[in-house]
C-alpha cells in the first residue's frame, strides 16, 4: 500500500442549501481500492462525487489529491491525477470517435502539443477494450447512448489518471457491457489504480467493490469492507424497502422481499 493515498478526505460536510448530505466524513482511498457509493435516489451521490472531484467545493472539511488541495495545483495536473466520468454527454461539435477518445489525453500535452502516436495507440487500445475498435471513423453524434457512454469510458481510460471517479458508470449499458465495463475498472485496480463509483445494485457493489459508502440522505453515512456493511438490514433500510440476500455459486445478490 502507497504511504500516500491518491484521494484523503477529512471532516468532509456536504450540503445542498440548508440540506445536509454528509457530515464528517473520513476517508483514504489508495491504489487497489475500489469505493461504491449506494444510495436513494436524491441522497447526494453524485453530488459527493463531484466534490470530491473538485467540481463543486464542500460545505467544511478538507479533500487532498494525491497530498494537494485543489487549489494547490492546476486543472491540468490534477487531471493527470484523478479522471472524472460523470452523467451527462455533451457532443456540441462534429467529432470522430477516435477525436472523443484521444480528448482524454489533453492532461499530458502542452498548450500547443498535438497528439502523437504513442497518445493514438493507447486511445486506439481503449477502443478496443471497449468494443469500438471498429467505430473509429464513426461521428460521434451518430452513436447511440450505450455506444456513447463506452466512448466516454474509453476516454478515460486513454487519460491514465490512477484514481478514476465514476458517476453511474452503466448509465444506458445493456447487461453485457455492464459487466465488461466493472472488469475493466478492475482490472485497472488490480494494476495499481482505483475507482470510487456511484452505483445502483448492492450485488454489483459486492462483486466489485472493496469498500461501500452508504449515504442515508440525512446527513448519516457508513463506510467499510462490502463482506461486513452490504447486510440486508442495512440496505432495507438504506432504500426504504425489505430486501433479502441470496447467495449462489459464491456470488451475492439483494432482492426485493
Amino acid at each position: 500500500m502507497s504511504a500516500l493515498p491518491l484521494l484523503r478526505i477529512e471532516g468532509l460536510e456536504v450540503r445542498i442549501g440548508t440540506h445536509l448530505l454528509c457530515r464528517d466524513l473520513n476517508l483514504q482511498i489508495f491504489p487497489g481500492d475500489a469505493l461504491v457509493i449506494l444510495g436513494k435516489n436524491g441522497a447526494g451521490k453524485s453530488t459527493l462525487l463531484a466534490t470530491l472531484s473538485g467540481l463543486r467545493a464542500p460545505h467544511k472539511g478538507h479533500i487532498l489529491l494525491s497530498g494537494q488541495s485543489y487549489a494547490e495545483q492546476d486543472a491540468r495536473a490534477a487531471a493527470r491525477r484523478r479522471s472524472w466520468l460523470g452523467q451527462q454527454r455533451g457532443d456540441p461539435f462534429a467529432a470522430t470517435v477516435l477525436e472523443a477518445a484521444l480528448a482524454g489525453r489533453h492532461p499530458h500535452l502542452g498548450r500547443w502539443q498535438w497528439e502523437g502516436e504513442a497518445d493514438t495507440r493507447l486511445a486506439q487500445a481503449a477502443l478496443a477494450e471497449v468494443g469500438l475498435q471498429n467505430f473509429q471513423s464513426r461521428d460521434v453524434q451518430t452513436l447511440s447512448g450505450g455506444e456513447r457512454q463506452r466512448l466516454a469510458i474509453a476516454s478515460l481510460l486513454t487519460q491514465e489518471a490512477p484514481l478514476m471517479l465514476l458517476d453511474e458508470p452503466l448509465t444506458h449499458l445493456d447487461l453485457n457491457h455492464q459487466i465488461a465495463a466493472l472488469e475493466i475498472f478492475r482490472r485497472r485496480v488490480t494494476e495499481g489504480a482505483a475507482f470510487v463509483a456511484v452505483l445502483h445494485e448492492p450485488g454489483l457493489a459486492w462483486r466489485y467493490g472493496t469498500k461501500v459508502l452508504l449515504m442515508y440522505g440525512d446527513g448519516e453515512t457508513e463506510i467499510g469492507a462490502v463482506d461486513t456493511l452490504l447486510t440486508p438490514e442495512r440496505l432495507s433500510r438504506l432504500y426504504g424497502h425489505p430486501l433479502l440476500r441470496v447467495e449462489q455459486a459464491g456470488r451475492v445478490a439483494f432482492v426485493p422481499a
